[in-house]
């Protein structure tokens, strides 16, 4: 079931309505509980087991560590429910890979390994509830949090559908402690929730789906090698349509459990308005960056231990980040371009840290940092990296005779919506989208809300899974 769907409206008016009527608190989380099952199973039935098995032994391990005394106990429970996430999550979306990978290594050998028929379903979502559930045993291992007293909240965290299939990766301590107490949506929550889902579902509808992700196929997907004019504007129409795509999905969900009673985290900042990697990672995809950031870089050695340990740290963070995304090697190269480029910065900030840019100067970095950005997002949407070469060929100018490939109609629209998307990002730089709906007249508001639920309707979308789903 996603989000852009005449099912997921009705599925989402049915939960609504029960969870205004009076029952109790305890049967209303039993209701969410069993509503997240469903919204699941929509894609596949079984895999609601991986879910069970996730949620039970993470909560056993959990309680185990917590009251062994001594340290071995505490560290073979915590292994336990790391080997099982990252078990399930390898066998599932990097089975094949590795296989794959195998293979070819045994061919540069001289070995001709003909290994056996590897067709496994990648479940959805797997790489997000996977990161959320060993975040809660991570964090009591290492004394950050106790282990929740009830299991059925805990079980709702894991399962609550509006971060359940693409986040944001929320931590159980931001989350179960809003399942204590009875919650439910003011009026003012309600209306600005339900505007968040139609803003989410404009950026993924119609923007994505409707003005983005042709140009950017038919460049992709092309079996021609792009001119300089195609291979930046199908470049462009991907940065856009990735945006929209995942801002868009996580907006919804974050509207969703507003119109519920419950807060969830911001997981972009208008991050094409970044000046420098770190600012970007800052903005995009923060849960995910945040997640890193504590339970990979500082384990490693973060920046505590000496220049080399912070760059290897930088790197090794930033590759498996990549691996993350995508059981393919391009998706490796992304990462790896990523992790290059915060080394860079890293090093010229330790030798130029007194620099503080003028306001044009400040733009330049700006668009130098989008620039940088979209060389990357060419071996994130490449499926190949020959597809990637030829990209970036023709967006240096090195395919003279390659044939145009977008219409004139699809150039004017990337650069209306993708300029329109830089440019907004960029006036909200230092501004939060609460602050400018609190000083914008009702009546605007009214309008502009009313015009985007009208795009979305006459879209029509064709319930196109969100990008981010196959991770």
């Amino acid at each position: 079931m996603v989000f852009n769907s005449l099912t997921f409206a009705v599925f989402f008016a049915i939960v609504l309505l029960l969870h205004s009527l009076p029952f109790s608190w305890r049967v209303k989380k039993v209701n969410l509980l069993v509503a997240s099952y469903l919204f699941y199973a929509a894609w596949n039935p079984p895999f609601i087991i991986l879910l069970w098995i996730s949620t039970v032994v993470d909560w056993w391990a959990a309680n185990r560590i917590a009251q062994a005394s001594n340290p071995w106990r505490r560290r073979a429970w915590m292994l336990t429910s790391v080997c099982l996430n990252l078990g399930m999550l390898g066998w599932f979306k990097y089975g094949e890979f590795l296989l794959a990978n195998f293979q070819a290594l045994a061919a540069t050998v001289g070995i001709d390994y003909q290994p056996p028929a590897f067709d496994i379903v990648l479940p959805v979502g797997i790489s997000f509830y996977t990161f959320a559930t060993m975040s809660y045993t991570l964090d009591v291992y290492l004394r950050r949090a106790e282990p929740t007293p009830r299991m059925l909240d805990f079980a709702l965290f894991v399962t609550f559908f509006p971060h359940l299939v693409a986040g944001p990766i929320m931590r159980p301590t931001e989350l179960v402690p809003q399942f204590e107490q009875p919650r439910r949506a003011s009026m003012d929550q309600l209306r600005f929730g339900l505007a968040l889902m139609t803003l989410g579902l404009f950026q993924k509808v119609v923007l994505a789906d409707g003005f983005l992700a042709a140009p950017a196929e038919q460049v992709y997907d092309n079996t021609m090698a792009p001119g300089a004019l195609d291979a930046w504007f199908g470049t462009l129409a991907f940065s856009g349509q990735i945006f929209c795509d995942f801002a868009g999905y996580s907006t919804t969900a974050i509207g969703a459990a507003m119109c519920l009673g419950f807060a969830m985290p911001d997981n972009f900042r208008f991050p094409y308005a970044a000046v420098g990697f770190s600012d970007f990672w800052r903005r995009w995809h923060i849960t995910l960056s945040s997640w890193l950031r504590d339970y990979l870089y500082i384990p490693l050695g973060g920046n505590r231990k000496g220049e080399a340990r912070t760059y290897a740290s930088l790197m090794t963070t930033m590759l498996l980040g990549g691996l993350w995304h995508g059981a393919n090697w391009t998706f490796v190269a992304w990462g790896g371009l990523h992790g290059l480029y915060l080394s860079v910065e890293r090093w010229l900030r330790s030798r130029f840290g007194g620099y503080a840019p003028g306001p044009l100067a400040l733009l330049g970095l700006g668009l130098f940092t989008y620039f940088l950005t979209n060389i990357t997002w060419v071996f994130f949407r490449a499926a190949t990296f020959t597809k990637a070469w030829e990209v970036l060929r023709g967006m240096f100018g090195f395919s003279v005779d390659a044939k145009p490939i977008l219409a004139g109609v699809h150039l004017l629209a990337v650069g209306v919506i993708v300029g329109g998307i830089f440019i907004t990002h960029w006036l909200m730089r230092r501004r939060t989208l609460e602050s400018v709906v609190a000083r914008t007249p009702p009546l605007v508001l009214t309008i502009a809300w009313a015009l985007m639920a009208f795009a979305v309707l006459i879209e029509q979308g064709t319930g196109n899974a969100f990008i981010y789903f196959q991770f």
